[in-house]
């Protein structure tokens, strides 16, 4: 990949989640924090720094960094469990049982990255919910494939032509921690109405003109 720009692995995640909340990141380099974004971030440093074992007495590394020169892709998989030589990666994630395309589509990046460096195919991969301590199989068949391809692609495009795409305000905005620099104007109509409200509420009605 002479000349082309590295593909974060967990650029990924962002853009199958959102498009825009990953040109944000790393076409505007823009980040804020939230709750979950902190927990997330010491969630992760506890899987890096604590040795995992396998209840299934497989081989674990934890933090494996993860590269493929043939689609331009670098990071890192929280785990990886060997059975026998063939690797499979393991993603942590918080909650019970949640997951989403976008874990799947990530996943799917990291074992692309292990069948080029080890040279076996990978027919599934897991997700570790860590609150019900239980795990959720991905299987990596074509369609899952085919999907996490195109989304690289897009990622490519996007860094390319330095553009930013338009926003969802959808329900994905509510937990977003880039929900103030992705659509401030609404954020701040938001604060204000809920500011008059609450004016409206102490005067007993006689602000409502404002709402």
């Amino acid at each position: 990949m002479d000349g082309e720009w590295l593909i974060p692995i967990s650029s990924i995640e962002h853009y199958a989640y959102c498009p825009r909340q990953c040109a944000l990141i790393y076409v505007e380099q823009t980040f804020l924090h939230n709750d979950l974004t902190v927990n997330g971030r010491l969630l992760h440093q506890r899987v890096d720094e604590d040795h995992v074992f396998s209840a299934r007495g497989r081989k674990v590394i934890t933090g494996m960094r993860v590269w493929s020169e043939h689609l331009g892709l670098v990071g890192r998989c929280d785990a990886v469990e060997f059975d026998g030589e063939i690797p499979r990666p393991i993603e942590f994630k918080r909650g019970k049982t949640r997951r989403s395309r976008a874990h799947e589509i990530q996943l799917c990046a990291q074992a692309l990255c292990l069948e080029e460096m080890f040279e076996v195919r990978i027919e599934e991969a897991s997700i570790f919910h860590i609150h019900s301590h239980r795990r959720s199989r991905v299987i990596l068949d074509d369609a899952l494939r085919s999907t996490t391809l195109d989304v690289i692609a897009r990622i490519r495009e996007m860094v390319d032509s330095h553009e930013l795409p338009p926003p969802v305000a959808d329900r994905r905005c509510e937990r977003c921690s880039l929900e103030p620099a992705c659509l401030p104007r609404w954020s701040m109509r938001r604060s204000d109405r809920s500011f008059w409200k609450m004016i409206d509420q102490d005067l007993g009605g006689e602000a409502s003109c404002r709402l």
